[in-house]
């Protein structure tokens, strides 16, 4: 109101305070934030990483004079966030996908859906996914400022103060939050700025006059307008809803490095591995991937697919033919759910592997796990049970093996 009273002084009297109706619906959901997390397939203990972009040249998915930062970036994310530690999101604006057009944005961004990245509609699920987020790596956009707004740790990109109004509060928060330093390692910097992290107090103050009061304030006005009486009882927006179950899908090769102390095995999976890392390292594949080629070097493949697909033939037949396939392949694995997937190995017969008590980590990793147990000379007891306790940044994950004879998979 004071920045348009300074500016065009014969629109004040026309003013109204309205509130914020999209981050009071923000304010209203954050009770169900566990539910949009566990919507994106985030595991206990990962950290949701969501990529923000607004629609203009010099935003985090601009070409800021020719110097794109995103299509370098992707590649290190994939990279140097390890999969069970990090799970990572987009939020482009609309225009962004209909100015280039859908098909256009996922051939782009193809290299790292493959990787397990993401794409966010949005218009329906992008105020879920900000509430889920654990840090918000973005630009000079509403939706970076929302995240601010929320107290969730934000990295930016691209500032865009050239394009923006001094006076604005956003033109404060860009001059305010620290900054990604590309030339630098990735994870530090957001495991970094997670710990240190101390909300700015510009977004919260600033976003709205009037938080959680929109609804109200809104109706009053419009039948005011009409000359109407307003009707009674509360004015509510509607709740934003559930988003359908998104968890990652990834198809790209991952390099596995995993370090076998008794029982204890420490799994570290990414695009590329550090050099020089500490500990085994093998290949696991999707059987899906683009480059079929790469299956025939692969020790671990994996599908994840509905038991009973007549396709397929169930875990006995689908595990029983991979390693038909491919004589490199030391270990099938048929994922069946979030925390449950059959495996055959080549010389140690076939099991069951299923989450163990406060676990919760994507069932691939349970048959990379397995596998350097077994290479590590680990055996199954004569009663066929034993209980592994796989580790990755997050903590440990307890996973149940269970022996099955080849014809129960």
């Amino acid at each position: 109101m004071e920045r348009l009273r300074r500016t065009c002084p014969e629109a004040e009297d026309t003013a109204v305070l309205g509130g914020d109706p999209c981050f009071d619906r923000l304010l209203a959901a954050r009770p169900y934030r566990e539910r949009f997390r566990r919507a994106l397939g985030v595991r206990e203990g990962q950290r949701l990483l969501v990529l923000n972009s607004t629609w203009n040249p010099e935003g985090f998915f601009g070409n800021r004079g020719g110097q794109d930062l995103l299509p370098a970036l992707l590649p290190r994310l994939a990279a140097e966030l390890p999969a069970d530690d990090y799970r990572l999101a987009a939020v482009l604006h609309p225009n962004i996908w209909y100015g280039h057009g859908p098909g256009q944005i996922r051939a782009w961004l193809n290299r790292a859906r493959l990787n397990g990245l993401t794409l966010v509609d949005p218009v329906h699920a992008w105020r879920q996914a900000l509430l889920a987020a654990d840090v918000v790596l973005g630009d000079f956009g509403a939706v970076t400022y929302y995240a601010a707004a929320l107290g969730t740790p934000v990295l930016l990109a691209a500032d865009g103060q050239d394009r923006l109004d001094p006076e604005a509060p956003v033109a404060r928060f860009v001059a305010e939050a620290p900054r990604l330093d590309p030339h630098q390692p990735l994870r530090a910097q957001f495991d970094d700025l997670i710990a240190a992290h101390r909300p700015l107090p510009g977004p919260t103050e600033f976003v709205t006059s009037a938080p959680g009061a929109s609804a109200a304030l809104l109706r009053r006005h419009f039948y005011a307008l009409l000359e109407l009486p307003e009707p009674e009882g509360r004015a509510l927006f509607e709740p934003l809803p559930l988003p359908p179950y998104d968890p990652p899908r990834r198809t790209a090769p991952m390099q596995v490095r995993t370090v076998v102390d008794g029982t204890d095995i420490t799994i570290e999976r990414s695009a590329v591995l550090p050099y020089g890392a500490d500990g085994d390292v093998h290949l696991a594949v999707h059987e899906a991937t683009r480059d079929s080629s790469v299956l025939e070097l692969a020790d671990v493949i994996t599908r994840e697919a509905d038991p009973n697909d007549p396709r397929l033939g169930g875990p006995p037949s689908w595990t029983a033919d991979v390693l038909r396939r491919h004589p490199q392949c030391a270990v099938a694995a048929f994922i069946v759910g979030p925390d449950l997937c059959f495996v055959r190995t080549r010389a140690h017969g076939s099991f069951r592997l299923a989450a163990g008590p406060g676990a919760d980590a994507d069932p691939t990793a349970y048959a990379s796990a397995l596998f350097a147990w077994l290479a590590a000379g680990g055996t199954i007891p004569a009663d066929g049970t034993a209980t592994l306790r796989m580790h990755t940044a997050s903590g440990p994950h307890p996973m149940v093996v269970e022996s099955r004879r080849a014809s129960q998979g």
